[in-house]
Protein backbone atom coordinates (compact mmCIF):
# COMPACT_ATOMS: atom_id res chain seq x y z
CA UNK A 1 0.00 0.00 0.00
CA UNK A 2 1.29 3.42 -0.92
CA UNK A 3 1.52 6.07 1.74
CA UNK A 4 2.76 9.58 2.35
CA UNK A 5 6.28 9.38 3.75
CA UNK A 6 8.30 11.99 5.62
CA UNK A 7 11.97 12.04 6.43
CA UNK A 8 14.86 14.10 7.67
CA UNK A 9 17.92 12.78 5.82
CA UNK A 10 20.92 12.02 8.01
CA UNK A 11 23.18 14.07 5.71
CA UNK A 12 21.17 17.25 6.44
CA UNK A 13 21.02 19.32 9.62
CA UNK A 14 18.00 18.43 11.79
CA UNK A 15 14.94 20.68 11.52
CA UNK A 16 14.98 23.71 13.81
CA UNK A 17 11.27 23.27 14.59
CA UNK A 18 8.39 20.82 14.34
CA UNK A 19 8.55 20.07 10.63
CA UNK A 20 10.03 17.54 8.22
CA UNK A 21 12.57 18.34 5.50
CA UNK A 22 11.08 15.99 2.90
CA UNK A 23 7.52 14.83 2.32
CA UNK A 24 6.99 12.31 -0.48
CA UNK A 25 3.58 11.92 -2.09
CA UNK A 26 2.97 8.77 -4.13
CA UNK A 27 1.56 9.06 -7.62
CA UNK A 28 -2.21 8.96 -8.03
CA UNK A 29 -2.76 10.94 -4.84
CA UNK A 30 -5.52 13.54 -4.89
CA UNK A 31 -4.07 16.97 -4.03
CA UNK A 32 -5.82 19.71 -2.05
CA UNK A 33 -4.45 23.27 -1.95
CA UNK A 34 -6.01 25.87 0.32
CA UNK A 35 -6.01 29.59 0.05
CA UNK A 36 -4.24 31.10 3.01
CA UNK A 37 -6.29 30.51 6.15
CA UNK A 38 -6.52 33.58 8.38
CA UNK A 39 -7.70 34.23 11.91
CA UNK A 40 -11.24 35.24 11.03
CA UNK A 41 -13.98 33.72 13.20
CA UNK A 42 -17.34 32.29 12.06
CA UNK A 43 -18.97 35.74 12.32
CA UNK A 44 -16.32 37.32 10.07
CA UNK A 45 -14.45 39.09 12.89
CA UNK A 46 -10.67 39.31 12.95
CA UNK A 47 -9.36 39.63 16.53
CA UNK A 48 -6.62 42.19 17.23
CA UNK A 49 -3.95 39.86 18.70
CA UNK A 50 -1.78 37.41 16.84
CA UNK A 51 -2.45 34.61 19.36
CA UNK A 52 -6.22 34.94 18.90
CA UNK A 53 -5.70 34.93 15.15
CA UNK A 54 -3.50 31.82 15.42
CA UNK A 55 -6.22 30.08 17.43
CA UNK A 56 -8.91 30.98 14.87
CA UNK A 57 -6.64 30.00 11.98
CA UNK A 58 -6.16 26.51 13.41
CA UNK A 59 -9.93 26.22 13.91
CA UNK A 60 -10.36 27.10 10.23
CA UNK A 61 -7.72 24.54 9.24
CA UNK A 62 -9.52 21.83 11.22
CA UNK A 63 -12.80 22.81 9.50
CA UNK A 64 -11.12 22.51 6.07
CA UNK A 65 -9.79 19.05 6.93
CA UNK A 66 -13.17 17.87 8.21
CA UNK A 67 -15.00 19.22 5.15
CA UNK A 68 -12.80 17.12 2.85
CA UNK A 69 -12.61 13.96 4.97
CA UNK A 70 -8.94 14.59 5.79
CA UNK A 71 -6.87 14.76 8.94
CA UNK A 72 -3.44 16.08 9.88
CA UNK A 73 -1.68 13.07 8.34
CA UNK A 74 -2.89 14.25 4.92
CA UNK A 75 -1.16 17.64 5.24
CA UNK A 76 2.05 17.59 3.22
CA UNK A 77 3.15 21.24 3.18
CA UNK A 78 2.46 24.30 5.30
CA UNK A 79 3.39 27.88 4.36
CA UNK A 80 3.10 30.42 7.16
CA UNK A 81 3.19 34.18 6.61
CA UNK A 82 3.17 36.58 9.56
CA UNK A 83 3.41 40.35 9.90
CA UNK A 84 4.73 40.25 13.46
CA UNK A 85 6.73 37.86 15.58
CA UNK A 86 4.92 34.62 16.32
CA UNK A 87 4.62 33.57 19.97
CA UNK A 88 6.11 30.11 19.34
CA UNK A 89 5.08 28.68 22.70
CA UNK A 90 1.44 29.51 21.94
CA UNK A 91 1.75 28.54 18.27
CA UNK A 92 3.19 25.12 19.07
CA UNK A 93 0.40 24.50 21.57
CA UNK A 94 -2.06 24.90 18.68
CA UNK A 95 0.24 23.01 16.29
CA UNK A 96 0.50 20.13 18.79
CA UNK A 97 -3.29 19.79 18.91
CA UNK A 98 -3.23 19.10 15.17
CA UNK A 99 0.06 17.24 14.67
CA UNK A 100 1.67 14.70 16.95
CA UNK A 101 5.08 13.75 15.54
CA UNK A 102 4.22 13.18 11.88
CA UNK A 103 5.06 16.75 10.84
CA UNK A 104 4.60 18.14 7.33
CA UNK A 105 7.17 20.17 5.44
CA UNK A 106 6.94 23.85 6.42
CA UNK A 107 8.08 27.32 5.38
CA UNK A 108 7.74 30.44 7.53
CA UNK A 109 8.15 34.00 6.34
CA UNK A 110 7.80 37.36 8.02
CA UNK A 111 6.41 39.99 5.70
CA UNK A 112 5.29 43.60 6.00
CA UNK A 113 1.58 43.06 5.37
CA UNK A 114 -1.07 40.61 4.22
CA UNK A 115 -4.33 41.12 2.29
CA UNK A 116 -5.98 43.31 4.96
CA UNK A 117 -4.13 45.50 7.46
CA UNK A 118 -5.65 43.70 10.47
CA UNK A 119 -4.47 40.23 9.35
CA UNK A 120 -1.35 39.20 11.28
CA UNK A 121 -0.96 35.58 10.16
CA UNK A 122 -1.96 33.46 7.18
CA UNK A 123 -1.39 29.72 6.80
CA UNK A 124 -1.59 27.95 3.46
CA UNK A 125 -1.92 24.16 3.34
CA UNK A 126 -1.22 21.47 0.81
CA UNK A 127 -2.77 18.07 1.50
CA UNK A 128 -2.86 14.74 -0.29
CA UNK A 129 -5.37 11.91 -0.11
CA UNK A 130 -4.40 8.50 -1.37
CA UNK A 131 -6.75 6.45 -3.49
CA UNK A 132 -8.35 3.64 -1.53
Amino acid sequence: MQKITRKNPSNMPPPVGNYTHITRIPKNAELFVTSGQIGVDQEGNIPPTINDQVSNTFSNIKAFLKSEGLDATNIIKVNIWATERIDWDFFYTQWGQLFTTDYPSMTIGYITELGLPEIKIEIELWAAKLEA
